[in-house]
């Protein structure tokens, strides 16, 4: 299926960006990084827009910057560009998993970051990551800069925070402490490689129990949501096996089948019960990172 004509701009900068977005207030735009979320849509008439504005060019929206503190991520930086950074492997652990566990290595080395979190689809991999690794979102508009907690970015389906005159220009992860630990664990459909279910899991440890746990999931229902049952199970506890087996058991505890996501690909009842399946293997997944060496970027 072919695309409805529009009108195509091309952003060189922020700014421009925003003034192109301004300048057609009113009209359906559509903003094109990558293209990898966008141009399915469009190909299927899910997306029709009048303008399209291609950001995909702007510099300053590019790449990964690293302090004591954390992580800066351009919204145009690359799947690619997460797992191949070991600082990212080694401080934002289950957001690097997460990005590896994109697609194959041609949609990880198109998609973005920006473009994934901003798109908002339930199945999306990075989301459930987001909110795990206490991430946060930078917005650009006509009045500055606005910073968004992750826990407060995802509204519903394709649907966030951002304002429609703003524009998302970069996340920024917490890094994680000298014992803490995370990793990513999906089911992905066999068809597509997105996740059924996907969950991300970050422990904050003290080398002998867990402190605290931020537990994040995808597609399970119409956003990326956090595992709250399985966090409060997992304060306190010891880094054992039998630990993360028991709080993987109360993930869905919060969520009743109305609740949760229902598709042809499962029943609302069976998502639940690989729900738990996936957030025990993510948890046993970040226990396995304890006793290793710090995680490594893929080759």
């Amino acid at each position: 299926m072919y695309p409805p004509e529009f009108e195509y701009e091309r952003a060189d900068s922020v700014e421009h960006a925003l003034e192109l977005m301004a300048e057609h207030e009113g009209e359906e735009v559509e903003l094109l990084a990558g293209g990898h979320s966008l141009l399915p849509t469009l190909k299927s008439g899910l997306a029709t827009p009048d303008v399209l504005i291609d950001i995909g060019h702007i510099d300053a929206m590019t790449g990964i910057e690293s302090n004591g503190e954390g992580f800066s991520i351009g919204a145009l930086t690359r799947y690619a560009d997460i797992d191949g950074s070991a600082d990212v492997w080694e401080g934002a652990t289950a957001f690097a998993d997460a990005a590896h566990h994109i697609g194959d290595v041609q949609v990880r080395n198109r998609g973005t970051v920006g473009g994934n979190i901003a798109h908002a689809d339930p199945a999306s991999d990075l989301g459930g990551a987001l909110l795990a690794s206490g991430g946060t979102v930078i917005a650009q508009g006509p009045d500055g800069e606005r910073e968004i907690p992750g826990d407060d970015f995802f509204m519903g389906m394709y649907a966030t925070a951002l304002e429609p005159e703003e524009l998302l220009t970069r996340i920024e992860l917490p890094k994680m402490g000298k014992n803490d630990v995370g990793a990513y664990a999906k089911k992905a459909s066999p068809s597509s490689g997105y996740p059924i279910v996907g969950v991300a899991a970050v422990l904050e440890t003290n080398g002998e129990e867990i402190e605290s746990a931020r537990v994040g999931a995808n597609n399970i229902m119409d956003h990326g949501v956090r595992l709250t049952p399985t966090e409060d199970t997992l304060a306190g506890e010891p880094l054992e096996a039998e630990a993360m087996e028991a709080a993987a058991e109360v993930a869905t505890d919060e969520l009743d089948d109305v609740m949760m996501m229902e598709d042809l690909q499962a029943s609302a009842e069976f998502r639940a019960q690989l729900t738990r399946v996936y957030t025990k293997r993510a948890l046993l997944g970040a226990l396995d990172r304890i006793e290793s060496a710090p995680p490594a970027a893929a080759d």
